[in-house]
């Protein structure tokens, strides 16, 4: 498995991997009884959903658009949790790896750039440690939401959090523990740091240019996501 690790500034890094399907059910821990078993049987059936959601809208907008209100609210709310998958799949990928290659930019030293990924990966791992307390302990509140009518929304909502978070958490901690890595150096990834400085059409360019180099179909995206959306 090949984890890049992608400059979006002068010293701002974060970890990518091209989207691959992560299907809980095949996990060796996914089949596990009582209360996690039931809730990663959800979050499977949310994961699909989901996905089917996002590739509904993009392929069909015409009738996404016509749909009634509350078929609308479902595809964008299924649509936000798809948007959460990509964020966190790298981590979820990770914990099903024995060993993986860290791909990084030509104007990094290998000791440099192991630093930068295992800064990250601690990020990562004390974020989603923190979240899977609170959510936990939201969800065990949302649970006296059973006694009234109707589905559960907010339940559902804590449950797919508990999960993700656990699984996110388990993929840093596995990643930074266990995990076997290589590394390589790359020089298409430094081009990456200079089109974050670029005009937009000049970026947009140079990272589908990047992209092809490295066969990364959705690494445009990724960077104008998580360099400019959430800057």
């Amino acid at each position: 498995m090949d984890v890049f690790l992608i400059p979006l500034g002068a010293d701002r890094y974060e970890l990518y991997c091209e989207p691959r399907a992560i299907a809980p059910e095949l996990e060796p821990d996914a089949q596990v009884t009582g209360l996690m078993g039931r809730l990663k049987r959800y979050f499977r059936d949310v994961l699909a959903a989901a996905e089917q959601a996002r590739t509904h809208r993009a392929t069909q907008p015409d009738s996404v658009a016509k749909a009634g209100l509350t078929a609308r609210l479902k595809t964008r709310a299924l649509a936000w949790i798809a948007d959460k998958i990509a964020e966190q799949r790298l981590l979820w990928a990770l914990r099903q790896e024995q060993s993986a290659t860290l791909v990084y930019p030509t104007d990094l030293s290998q000791g440099e750039a192991d630093d930068i990924a295992r800064r990250i990966l601690q990020r990562d791992a004390d974020r989603h440690r923190w979240w899977l307390v609170i959510d936990t302990l939201l969800l065990l509140l949302a649970a006296l939401l059973i006694l009234l009518p109707g589905p559960n929304i907010i339940g559902y909502y804590f449950a797919f959090r508990v999960v993700g978070h656990y699984l996110s958490w388990r993929g840093a901690r596995h990643a930074l523990d266990t995990l076997e890595w290589r590394m390589t150096a790359s020089e298409p990834l430094a081009d990456v740091r200079a089109a974050i400085d670029m005009a937009p059409v000049q970026r947009t360019n140079l990272l589908h240019e990047v992209a092809a180099r490295l066969r990364l179909d959705d690494l445009p995206t990724f960077v104008e996501r998580v360099a400019f959306r959430s800057a």
